[in-house]
């Protein structure tokens, strides 16, 4: 299980490799929000999102002798990238098992970085067969995309970075607005959060008809979405909360927030107006639920995380057209 311990030791094999993201800010945001409002952007983070910190933590903690083997993954795309980079950085093979509607420049940036992209079909075939057949088959080592202790170590040092940089502002109080998908990025914050800055309280955030991880907090036990796919917000569209990263989720953070596509694509156009920042949709759900549901937020700042950029462009573009 992962605790604070592997997170400060996942820092240090990141130290050197992993981008320290800023916090920004702007005064149109804050307007907006009616608090000061503090972002994390990710997608600055290598292959544009958080999700690089988690594998090369998974990646870097394996014994030379397994990882020389190979690695592989499964992901509609930033766990994907993020795996392959990782792997190609300490020169092993890597198998990432994507799903077929996942964005076009997810799926060629996976294979620009080297990995062999297997595709499968998100509604009717169950891509944790087919990882666990190709592990067996090829002597590979399985990195899931959240519920992997040190998946979620790796991610836990952004929180890290987010408790010293608030306590460097003198904010000891304060939401903290996760994207979440299966919640390792969730519990990952959580966990630092609660060694380092007990004051801030990580809520994830989901699309609505996604909202698995807000709707599991409410009833104290996981729930599944109905569906597997059809949104916008790809990247943290998850069938459940893990079974590892629930139970932190439940125990540290607060409830869940809940927002529309359109207001995820509104935070995109504002992100990249104010920040200059280029967010995907499932990226953006936190700035939405900052933005677009401050009264359910308490106190007078928030931080949050855009966990990723890496958007298609016609998605880009209707998102400025529309709300630009």
């Amino acid at each position: 299980m992962t605790d604070i311990t592997m997170i400060r030791a996942a820092a240090s094999r990141l130290a050197g490799h992993a981008r320290r993201t800023p916090l920004l800010s702007s005064p149109f945001l804050d307007e907006i929000a009616g608090r000061r409002v503090f972002v994390k952007p990710e997608c600055l983070q290598h292959t544009g999102s958080f999700k690089y910190r988690g594998a090369r933590s998974a990646v870097s903690a394996l014994d030379a002798a397994t990882r020389a083997r190979g690695v592989i993954a499964f992901s509609s795309g930033n766990h994907a990238q993020g795996v392959a980079l990782a792997a190609r950085q300490f020169g092993v093979p890597s198998v990432i098992i994507m799903p077929s509607d996942a964005p076009r420049m997810k799926i060629d940036n996976t294979r620009a970085l080297g990995a062999e992209v297997v595709l499968y079909e998100r509604a009717t075939e169950d891509r944790d067969a087919i990882g666990a057949a190709l592990s067996a088959e090829r002597g590979l080592t399985l990195i899931k995309p959240y519920d992997e202790p040190q998946v979620i170590a790796g991610q836990g040092t952004i929180g890290l970075e987010i408790a010293e940089d608030a306590a460097a502002m003198g904010i000891t109080r304060a939401d903290v607005l996760v994207c979440c998908g299966g919640g390792g990025l969730t519990s990952g914050i959580a966990l630092a959060l609660e060694a380092d800055a007990p004051g801030l309280r990580a809520r994830p955030c989901e699309p609505e008809g996604f909202d698995d991880a807000a709707r599991s907090l409410a009833s104290g036990q996981i729930e599944r979405n109905a569906r597997t796919s059809g949104s916008l917000c790809d990247a943290i569209v998850t069938p459940q909360p893990g079974n590892l990263t629930f139970p932190i989720m439940r125990r540290l953070c607060g409830p869940g927030l809940v927002v529309t596509e359109d207001e995820a694509l509104h935070a995109m156009a504002l992100a990249f107006s104010r920040l200059k920042l280029v967010a995907e949709p499932g990226g953006a759900v936190a700035l939405a639920a900052a933005l677009f549901r401050a009264d359910q937020i308490a106190g007078d700042a928030v931080f949050l995380t855009i966990s990723g950029g890496n958007v298609d462009a016609d998605v880009f573009q209707d998102a400025l057209a529309r709300f630009a």
